[in-house]
């Protein structure tokens, strides 16, 4: 009560203050040019007076005057008018333990209508709720409910958009779910670490919402945020605050559900997996005909390695990082040199190099025969055998003289792939493992092979 008695009167001396403006002080200033004028102009003053003309006239003019200033004035006191007051919460009345409530939005428009100064009034005191009362159904159903405002000034007329809701009353059930975690904001977090793993204080939530909602739910996930400023080492944090969600099968967010509890604490151990792989080069195009690489180097050294660091699954796997180069139409200058920025295999989170630069240098092709016998089988179904019926293979290996003269039957691994093949016998091309890009291997037959079953 206080407090509503306080902005009264402020707002009463806000008036008195306006009204000083804008009549009082403008009134005395005219009273003052007037008494001076009249003491200046007696004689002519008094013959005015004394003249019943002109008295009406001045009466006239002076009303006049005073007509058109009240009625300018008085439309702000008088005159009703509206306003709109947007997003006002509501504050819904029912049994939450017992029964869901769906369609109820968040936030409704009230509309003032009244004077001005009672709009500004009810503005002022702000101490008016918005109410939905559905404490008088008692059963599952859809309703019709209208909206109730109370109302701060009684002068001013309070109106809500919409002003009845069409709402829907379901049972409330719960459920046991069991829950997961979704690593978040791993963008920000330092890239030489990566996350090791996470412990939550519990493995089940329980849910509540109508049978409808919860039948809705694929997944509960607990939201780890890796992207606060303080995970700067490698080791163990404690989490607080971890926010659980509910998600349907297609990764949106369930509504109108409670989880219990709607947070989690646990751990997060963060780890740091590094490796050194070299740096290998692949081609993309045709040379020149009768020309060949005689040489690459990156960086100025035939071989180079990067540390990379990311997930420990994927950074075991690694064996190399590959980076590609067009040699198309290319040959017939000796040297050809690239500005090459390094992509990020999956997995890797960074690199300690990113851009290179490679050298390429080119020579007359020359070519050997070169006979192979170990001939492996990749891609064979379960439940099948195979044997190579004929076991030579005849490669040609093609490059400038100094780099083919090392390669014989010992360093060439053919193989033969037999996905898709079942029982009989097959002709298969034989394939060559092939990481050298100074080397051009070409099979020039076919193998027999003979699949059995088991």
């Amino acid at each position: 009560m206080k407090k509503i008695i306080k902005k009264i009167c402020l707002f009463i001396g806000k008036i008195i203050k306006l009204l000083d403006k804008i009549l009082i002080t403008p009134i005395m200033k005219l009273f003052l040019i007037v008494r001076d004028f009249f003491s200046k102009n007696n004689k002519t003053i008094e013959k005015i007076m004394n003249n019943k003309q002109a008295m009406v006239v001045i009466a006239l003019v002076f009303a006049l005057i005073c007509f058109y200033v009240v009625d300018q004035n008085s439309s702000y006191l008088v005159d009703n008018t509206a306003e709109i007051l947007n997003n006002r919460s509501i504050n819904a009345i029912y049994n939450e333990e017992a029964y869901v409530v769906e369609g109820l939005p968040e936030t409704v428009d009230v509309i003032l209508i009244g004077r001005k100064s009672d709009i500004y009034l009810a503005k002022q005191l702000g101490e008016f709720t918005v109410e939905l009362d559905l404490s008088k159904y008692t059963k599952p159903g859809t309703y019709k409910a209208k909206f109730k405002c109370s109302e701060a000034v009684g002068s001013v007329k309070y109106e809500i958009n919409p002003s009845y809701l069409s709402v829907t009353i379901k049972d409330r059930v719960s459920e046991v779910f069991s829950i997961n975690y979704d690593i978040v904001g791993t963008d920000d977090l330092n890239e030489k670490l990566s996350v090791g793993s996470v412990t939550l204080e519990k493995g089940e939530v329980v849910v509540k919402g109508s049978m409808d909602a919860l039948k809705e739910i694929s997944s509960i996930k607990a939201l780890v945020s890796v992207g606060e400023k303080e995970y700067t080492n490698a080791e163990t944090y404690e989490l607080t605050n971890i926010p659980i969600v509910a998600y349907n099968k297609k990764g949106e967010i369930v509504e109108n559900v409670e989880v219990v509890p709607n947070v989690l604490t646990g751990t997060l151990v963060l780890k740091s997996y590094k490796a050194t792989v070299p740096l290998s080069v692949t081609t993309t195009g045709n040379l020149a005909s009768g020309k060949a690489i005689a040489s690459i180097s990156i960086n100025g050294s035939s071989g180079f390695s990067l540390d990379v660091y990311g997930e420990e699954e994927d950074i075991k796997k690694l064996s190399s990082v590959s980076v590609p180069i067009n040699i198309d139409g290319l040959g017939s200058e000796s040297v050809k040199t690239y500005k090459v920025t390094i992509s990020k295999p999956n997995g890797v989170r960074y690199m300690s190099t990113k851009n290179v630069t490679i050298t390429a240098t080119f020579g007359d092709e020359t070519q050997k025969t070169v006979e192979v016998s170990d001939i492996v089988t990749r891609n064979l179904a379960d439940g099948y055998s195979a044997v190579i019926l004929s076991g030579n293979a005849s490669v040609q290996v093609k490059g400038v003289q100094s780099n083919i003269n090392n390669v014989d039957a010992s360093t060439i691994k053919p193989y033969v792939d037999l996905s898709n093949l079942t029982e009989g016998t097959h002709e298969v091309e034989v394939k060559i493992d092939n990481d050298n890009p100074l080397i051009k291997y070409v099979v020039n037959n076919t193998i027999t092979i003979k699949i059995s079953k088991n």
